[in-house]
């Protein structure tokens, strides 16, 4: 069975930093693109990071860039999310995200959900 399932989120003050984990299982996640995405309450998920399968390629939403790095453990079967610098606005529920292939921005074309992981950063 595969399961992702995300964990480090919390409360936070405004500048503050989280580190985001998701733990992959059920099958050899080291080939497939990762990625985080987030959605804040009444919005649509939107993308946040994703890393591809050898993790040496990595790209970022226009909102997290300078901020966030993403990136994922040698068996390839963690990514982590570290958040620095966070702001009211990057309050969400935090999904980890799986695909075949190439990570892409596209919510529609990831395989594999975990449960999320609220983040809150209080102003």
């Amino acid at each position: 069975q595969v399961q992702l399932v995300e964990s480090g989120g919390g409360l936070v003050q405004a500048g503050g930093s989280l580190r985001l984990s998701c733990a992959a299982s059920g099958r050899t996640f080291s080939t497939y693109a990762m990625a985080w995405f987030r959605q804040p309450i009444g919005k649509e998920r939107m993308f946040v990071a994703a890393i591809s399968s050898s993790g040496g390629t990595t790209g970022y939403g226009d909102a997290v860039k300078g901020r966030f790095s993403i990136s994922r453990d040698k068996t390839g079967n963690t990514v982590y999310l570290q958040m620095n610098s966070l702001k009211p606005e990057d309050t969400a529920v935090y999904y980890c995200a799986a695909r075949s292939g190439r990570w892409t921005y596209d919510v529609r074309q990831y395989d594999y959900w975990g449960q999320g992981t609220q983040v809150t950063v209080s102003s």
